[in-house]
């Protein structure tokens, strides 16, 4: 335990450094982890100013091919940044990679430290989808290549991260000031997997 804990406050460091805006070399000098690649891929200036940014810890240990996986399917999204780490011996040694990107207008950091942590369900992201058409590319994309579906609405992608895909129209049937849409509506949906507007009406 203790040697994941010094992996996990080496990784956090990293992380923190990021969106702080720190050079590679103040990340080097106060953390005491060699960096042996790093790839900026844009101006710190042109970093999202979003106060609060996602972390995904994922049980790879390639980002960049965790990025290059949802930018495949946020067609409008990009890299923003790729690194790669060698952990000092006094935190266990090995590798990881950090990487930045940019989807569907929100900033996702992915740390790719190995399998130490699993995704679940208790974090979730909510695609909000403008019509049925929508709801299945992202349904499809997700589910594919070792993704998986659930119920409602919900599914996995590959590396185990939850998703809702759910369209917009969604929630003015579950929340109708007409009870019978609204029960109609919620009955429907516990018998679905990916959410089909037409059957909720």
């Amino acid at each position: 335990m203790k040697k994941y804990g010094f992996k996990i406050i080496a990784a956090l460091v990293i992380v923190h450094a990021m969106g702080c805006g720190n050079t590679h070399e103040e990340v080097h000098n106060n953390s005491k982890i060699d960096t042996t690649a790093t790839q900026s891929l844009t101006n710190k200036n042109d970093m999202i100013k979003q106060k609060i940014t996602p972390c995904l810890w994922v049980e790879t240990k390639d980002a960049k091919a965790v990025a290059d996986y949802y930018l495949s399917i946020f067609k409008d999204g990009k890299l923003k940044e790729h690194h790669k780490y060698t952990n000092p011996p006094e935190a266990g040694g090995g590798d990881f990679e950090t990487a930045v990107v940019e989807v569907a207008g929100m900033e996702l950091s992915i740390l790719a430290a190995g399998p130490f942590f699993k995704f679940n369900e208790s974090v979730s992201f909510v695609i909000n989808c403008k019509d049925q058409a929508e709801v299945d590319y992202y349904w499809t994309a997700l589910t594919a290549n070792g993704g998986a579906e659930s119920a409602c609405g919900w599914c996995k992608d590959k590396y185990g991260l939850s998703w809702q895909v759910v369209p917009v129209e969604y929630f003015d049937l579950i929340n109708s000031p007409d009870p019978v849409v609204r029960e109609k509506a919620l009955k429907n949906t516990l018998k679905q997997k990916k959410i089909i507007l037409s059957e909720l009406k």
